[in-house]
């Protein structure tokens, strides 16, 4: 991974593209076929393909309309203006839950291109792990990784666990890896360091091998509680 920026602007981008997936990429999405679910791309992260063909994407810190015609491209500059470029209107189309970001389609959004690009590897860094992982936990049929808007999160489950990849939240500001089975943890200690579960921060982790081994480790520490509760009952 490259080396961080300060914490302040990888909040300030966090903050920023969040507001981005929300109100356009998965407003767009959830208009077009009810659904919500993004993700990662080279640079940053996408919508699956719409129906009428098009893709849009947030890539580095600019927004992207991918057509049968070409690419459109734009910086990030407002909300507004991100969904102006992809032809959509601004606002994620909520009904029972809000949106967990403010709509505010004219405030301006700050992108710092080497948080974005840290945010952009992070997600792709725990791609590939998660992907190695469903390969591990093919028995308990995980299921597929997605960014789910409202967290801003790519995660996936498996087996009542959920594991997943965060560019960041207000209660733990840096990146992370977490697992969470949906019990509780088994414990707690120096490895279920957190009130849902585990993490560990984007400064403990280098590879996707090192997420995959952290996440692993996860899975078989739940496996033994979860089997000694069973042989103890």
């Amino acid at each position: 991974m490259p080396e961080l920026p300060p914490t302040s602007l990888l909040v300030e981008t966090r903050h920023s593209l969040h507001r981005v997936a929300e109100h356009v990429l998965s407003a767009a999405l959830k208009t077009a076929t009810g659904h919500i679910a993004l993700q990662p791309a080279p640079g940053g992260f996408r919508t699956p393909e719409l129906p009428d063909g098009s893709v849009l994407a947030v890539e580095g810190t600019d927004m992207t309309v991918t057509t049968g015609g070409g690419v459109r491209r734009a910086p990030l500059t407002t909300v507004a203006h991100a969904a102006h470029l992809a032809g959509t209107v601004a606002g994620f189309p909520w009904t029972k839950h809000p949106p967990a970001t403010p709509f505010e389609p004219d405030a301006r959004l700050t992108v710092d291109a080497a948080s974005a690009a840290v945010l952009a590897g992070w997600f792709a860094l725990g791609s590939e792990a998660l992907a190695a992982l469903a390969a591990v936990l093919e028995a308990d049929s995980p299921g597929e990784a997605h960014i789910y808007p409202e967290h801003f999160d790519l995660g996936m489950t498996a087996a009542e666990v959920n594991y997943g990849v965060s560019p960041g939240d207000d209660a733990i500001e840096l990146p992370y890896l977490y697992v969470g089975p949906h019990e509780g943890p088994p414990g707690r200690d120096d490895f279920w360091n957190a009130s849902f579960g585990a993490y560990r921060t984007i400064e403990d982790v280098d590879s996707p091998d090192e997420a995959l081994a952290f996440f692993r480790a996860g899975r078989d520490l739940i496996h033994q509680a979860r089997t000694h509760t069973r042989s103890s009952t």
